[in-house]
């Protein structure tokens, strides 16, 4: 997910996506305690997809 695309969603599509975004790094981490988890590098991407969402957001002067 690119930076770029971001900034076209608007509010209640970028809410979401963090929604989404901080509910799949929850299950990631829960599989990989019980060790379930085959693709370590999923939890950094998605902490980094995080990351830009909440970005753009507050960029965009939204309120996170």
């Amino acid at each position: 997910m690119k930076a770029k695309e971001l900034r076209e969603l608007d509010e209640g599509t970028l809410r979401q996506k963090a929604m989404d975004l901080k509910q799949e790094i929850f299950n990631l981490r829960f599989q990989l305690r019980a060790g379930q988890l085959l693709n370590v590098s999923a939890i950094r991407n998605s902490k980094r997809d995080l990351a830009r969402v909440l970005t753009v957001m507050k960029q965009k002067g939204y309120r996170i």
